[in-house]
């Protein structure tokens, strides 16, 4: 078993994913937006085959550094599963919620919008936060189902999840507590309004773990 990177190498993996990660969301939403005329299903195409490619991309450079987590909910399960020190996930989680934050930003730059400002886009309700429960829970099971197993293809297995989530949940599968809250800080296509991160974060959680609970059942490690 090879010996896990130093922190500070895994810590500067997980922010340069996350904030790329953050830029293809909040970059290809408003790309999409200014290209489709209106038309909201060319956004919503744009966006998510823009976020599925750079998540395949950015899993595939940083796995063998930092396991490539760039999502709260999944650095959580790992350490429940003590498959990172419960030290070295929070530091994960510090850095992801703060590289997010700085990938929106840098999006923004690019596009001449504001810095960072706070998101009008409506995002609650019960079909919603069920929505963001079923993306979470389905994002950890493929994850999971592919560790298990020692299946190679973990990168394109959950692209492919994202990118079609993205058109099978009311949501529009944030799945990831980092991106909700980097998206509050967003008014464009991607965005969402800050009063409603809560409840998609608790969602999240919650798919996560009971993700987590059952392929632990289901699925012996191979």
């Amino acid at each position: 078993m090879s010996k896990p990177a130093p922190l500070s190498k895994r810590l500067a993996a997980e922010g340069m994913g996350t904030a790329f990660l953050l830029m293809a969301v909040i970059g290809s939403g408003i790309m999409g937006e200014k290209l489709a005329a209106g038309n909201t299903a060319i956004a919503l195409l744009a966006n998510s085959i823009a976020t599925g490619c750079a998540l395949a991309v950015l899993i595939l450079i940083f796995a063998p550094v930092s396991g490539a987590h760039f999502n709260p909910a999944v650095t959580l399960c790992m350490a429940l599963q003590k498959k990172i020190a419960k030290r070295d996930a929070l530091a994960y989680i510090a850095v992801q919620i703060a590289s997010a934050i700085i990938g929106v930003a840098s999006a923004h730059l690019m596009f001449g919008e504001p810095l960072l400002f706070a998101s009008e886009k409506i995002r609650t309700g019960g079909g919603q936060w069920w929505s963001e429960f079923i993306a979470t829970f389905g994002l950890l099971m493929v994850i999971w189902g592919c560790v298990k197993q020692n299946l190679p293809a973990v990168p394109l297995a959950v692209a492919a999840y994202i990118t079609a989530a993205y058109w099978f949940t009311a949501s529009t599968s944030f799945a990831n507590p980092a991106v909700t809250i980097a998206r509050g800080f967003s008014n464009t296509f991607a965005g969402i309004r800050p009063e409603d991160v809560l409840p998609f974060i608790l969602a999240q959680v919650a798919g996560a773990l009971a993700a987590t609970m059952l392929l632990r059942w289901l699925i012996k490690p191979s």
